[in-house]
């Protein structure tokens, strides 16, 4: 499994409805809107390292309002339920 963080920049007059477009993407997780210098942050989650460019080129990066894209590849997933897995062992 590949997962990737993407950030978006959008025109100001996507930002009401990009986000909804975004989660709707196959491969797209979850969408936030968020401060900052980027409007969108995309967590991407694909099985396979090749359909990554996919989701991100013409999924994302093709939708109407998209002004830019910066992609991420996690190189592991941590989460807290990991690690509470794995201090659980042994219990």
């Amino acid at each position: 499994m590949t997962h990737a963080i993407v950030l978006i920049e959008a025109e100001r007059g996507a930002m009401s409805t990009l986000g909804g477009q975004i989660a709707d993407v196959e491969g797209v997780a979850e969408c936030y809107s968020v401060t900052g210098a980027w409007d969108f942050v995309a967590i991407v989650r694909v099985r396979a390292h090749e359909q990554l460019a996919g989701v991100v080129q013409d999924g994302i990066a093709g939708l109407s309002g998209v002004v830019r894209t910066q992609t991420m590849v996690a190189f592991e997933a941590f989460s807290q339920h990991d690690l509470e897995a794995l201090f659980a062992v042994g219990e």
